[in-house]
């Protein structure tokens, strides 16, 4: 099946690259899997993969793969810093993004996310992830192992200028609504690239500009206050249902599972919502409103933490290969000493043997040659390895109390929770 969509990929930076995949009629796509045009980034061929009705799962699944990894020269590694979105048009704040890092090869060439997105939430109307049917897929792709800021808001505020413009419509809306008869028709001014968007209202004055101006930001405060969103108190219980759910989960599991763009909503809801018997004091609705950002920073710690610990096991686990290597190589050293001892005496007691015992004996000297030479590098990796592990295991127990420090805040988040819950 044809598939219509639209490919393109900008600079960001001189180390960081945009790639935008827009993919019309996204409903009616009956393959499996599909993937992007390709592209060219720093030597490598990429291409995006997704799976459009979810890789074995009820979440639309994506990845980044390189493209040419088949053709690649023996041992190649590239590692990669990458951030994928599925853009919601509505509100691009509310996006769903996931950031990670993976050093790609023959055997890992692709990497992403089999449950970035679930396919009823992709699906619903309220949002903008189809609109008009079309699914707008962004991927930020950097290579540099020193630079670590691809992040969800990194990925959101990209597309400034079309930031620009929806504030600059909001404004003229805002300003249409609030003409009086007093005042002179509004002029709005397309920003220029160095403006902002708060630069694009010029109202021209009469001769009772001080009345006009009372006038209409009493108008204006009065329509704003009428327009207050108001949240129902099942609106409020759903919220705190979806916090309690994540709190449930691990802060490791909550950094994997793409729910910080919802909790943010359902902590802007119970901030916001005033009951009738119990009302929230101002500290505990500040507090709700940033604890979006401390699960975020909690779980982050938390992630890092268990990464600290894998690298530990994974360097360890490397140790005991080689140490095993190692032993196997030196007593296959003292067989093939013991060999050529035996051949020696076999060429002192047979003469007429001389020629093809010498052959024998040439070859096991190679063989020990090379069994030395590769123990005495085996040796050299081994001792820069130990240098590593050492360093690895302060990284290990700095990481174990930083995940018991987690564990308590987050007990502490869930205790206040559930003091909350009992307000509602």
């Amino acid at each position: 099946m044809a598939v219509d969509s639209k490919f393109q990929y900008m600079d960001i930076d001189v180390k960081i690259k945009k790639f935008t995949w827009r993919i019309q009629n996204f409903s009616s796509l009956v393959d499996k899997k599909l993937y992007s045009e390709v592209f060219t980034f720093d030597s490598y061929k990429w291409r995006v993969l997704i799976f459009p009705k979810g890789n074995n799962v009820d979440h639309l699944s994506i990845y980044l793969d390189v493209a040419d990894s088949a053709t690649l020269p023996y041992g190649w590694t590239k590692y990669a810093q990458v951030g994928l979105g599925v853009i919601d048009q509505f509100d691009r704040e509310t996006s769903s993004t996931k950031v990670t890092h993976h050093c790609f090869n023959a055997r890992q060439a692709d990497w992403g996310f089999t449950s970035f997105l679930r396919l009823t939430e992709l699906h619903d109307p309220k949002r903008g992830y189809l609109l008009n049917d079309a699914c707008l897929v962004e991927v930020y792709v950097c290579t540099d192992k020193t630079l670590d800021f691809i992040s969800h808001e990194f990925i959101v505020k990209t597309d400034w200028d079309e930031l620009k413009a929806k504030e600059a419509d909001c404004v003229k809306a805002v300003i249409d609504n609030q003409k009086t008869p007093t005042t002179k028709p509004v002029e709005i001014t397309p920003p220029s690239p160095t403006q902002s968007s708060s630069q694009t209202v010029a109202i021209e004055p009469e001769e009772s500009a001080e009345e006009d101006m009372n006038t209409f930001f009493t108008s204006l405060e009065s329509e704003l206050s009428s327009s207050r969103i108001v949240y129902s108190k099942e609106e409020a219980k759903e919220a705190l249902a979806k916090i309690n759910e994540a709190l449930n989960t691990t802060p490791v599991n909550l950094n994997d599972s793409g729910k910080f763009s919802p909790l943010k909503q359902a902590f802007m809801i119970l901030a916001s919502f005033d009951g009738s018997s119990t009302t929230l004091t101002i500290d505990q609705k500040n507090e709700l409103l940033g604890l979006d950002e401390r699960l975020k920073e909690l779980a982050n710690r938390a992630a890092k933490a268990v990464q600290d610990k894998d690298q530990l096991t994974a360097k360890e686990s490397i140790k005991r290969t080689m140490t095993c290597n190692l032993e196997s190589s030196l007593i296959r050293y003292k067989e093939v000493e013991t060999e050529v001892k035996q051949v020696d005496q076999i060429l002192a007691a047979l003469r007429e043997e001389v020629e093809e015992a010498q052959k024998r004996k040439e070859k096991m000297l190679a063989e020990r040659k090379g069994i030395y030479r590769s123990c005495k590098e085996m040796k050299m990796e081994l001792d820069a390895l130990g240098k590593e592990l050492a360093e690895c295991e302060a990284t290990a127990k700095v990481g174990e109390e930083e995940e018991k420090s987690v564990e308590a805040e987050w007990g502490r988040i869930k205790d206040f929770i559930s003091s909350i819950e009992a307000k509602i």
